[in-house]
């Protein structure tokens, strides 16, 4: 198999991504900012600061990866002030992604549906027509959101320049087996920012190894959606009761998400396979990174 760099490696998500990557044979090394010994023998635990190019640069030639995946950022605008997650995030993001391409590697990177402005916006508006897909403009208003923006022009740099495929992916609110916070949300009156979307944490492992396997080129941008809502409701109804209306055109039917996960099918050949109404309660073994 092939050698991949896993930045974030033992963040919430990350721990699961480089669990699935291993698992499926390839060598990883996880990189974070802190250590931990590794029990598995294709897994080369590295610490280093992302904002730092020279020590990233260091680190990509030592290892030499075919692909690379970035997922370490701050990862929301509420716990820091908004300048330190702008610039961690876009210089990481930057330092990664350059190096990357210089290397000659495929990447796949966690871009965010904040990117379209919603989750974090003072004021949520309604998306201009449902499902959201990634031809929907972006217009994010927080620290957070612009990052990730600013990140998805950073991949298409680099493939412009260096002709490495960048998948960047745009998870909705990310949710663990036994531990779906969402659901202790009481909707629509809370999580109307990403409009009752959701994806469990083994979905966007999946999601990972369906773009690094895929044959691409350039950039591409996909959504990483569950199938359904999270408030087990017609969606249609939850618009009309949050917004006094539903967006035009529309195309859902019952408790379909909000966001399309169509691309991501089409493109990398991917599909949720978890829903809230088995994961919330499942007692499944976590990762062992």
């Amino acid at each position: 198999m092939s050698r991949v760099l896993v930045t974030g490696g033992l963040g919430g998500s990350g721990r699961w991504i480089v669990d699935r990557l291993a698992s499926d044979g390839h060598d990883v090394v996880c990189v974070d900012q802190q250590f931990t010994e590794s029990e598995r023998g294709n897994v080369d635990v590295r610490t280093t600061d992302l904002t730092e190019g020279g020590r990233v640069f260091d680190l990509v030639a030592e290892f030499g990866p075919d692909s690379v995946v970035h997922w370490g950022a701050i990862p929301d605008p509420l716990n820091h002030a908004g300048g330190e997650v702008f610039e961690n995030n876009v210089l990481s993001t930057y330092n990664v992604l350059d190096a990357a391409g210089r290397a000659g590697a495929k990447v796949v990177w966690a871009s965010s549906e904040s990117a379209m402005g919603f989750p974090f916006a003072a004021e949520t508006p309604p998306p201009d027509y449902l499902p959201i897909d990634e031809d929907h403009p972006l217009r994010p208003e927080d620290p957070y959101g612009v990052s990730k923006e600013a990140g998805e022009a950073v991949a298409k740099m680099v493939t412009r320049r260096d002709g490495v495929p960048v998948v960047s992916v745009r998870p909705s609110w990310i949710q663990y087996p036994g531990e779906y916070v969402c659901l202790d949300n009481e909707p629509p009156a809370e999580g109307v920012g990403n409009f009752w979307s959701y994806i469990d944490v083994r979905d966007i492992a999946s999601i990972v190894a369906a773009a690094l396997s895929a044959d691409i080129e350039g950039h591409e941008a996909v959504f990483a959606v569950a199938d359904e809502n999270y408030a087990g409701r017609p969606t249609t109804d939850l618009f009309a009761e949050q917004f006094g209306e539903v967006p035009e055109p529309c195309d859902l039917s019952g408790d379909d998400s909000s966001i399309s996960n169509a691309k991501a099918a089409d493109l990398l050949g991917w599909e949720p396979a978890r829903s809230w109404r088995e994961a919330a309660d499942e007692d499944a073994d976590g990762p062992t990174v």
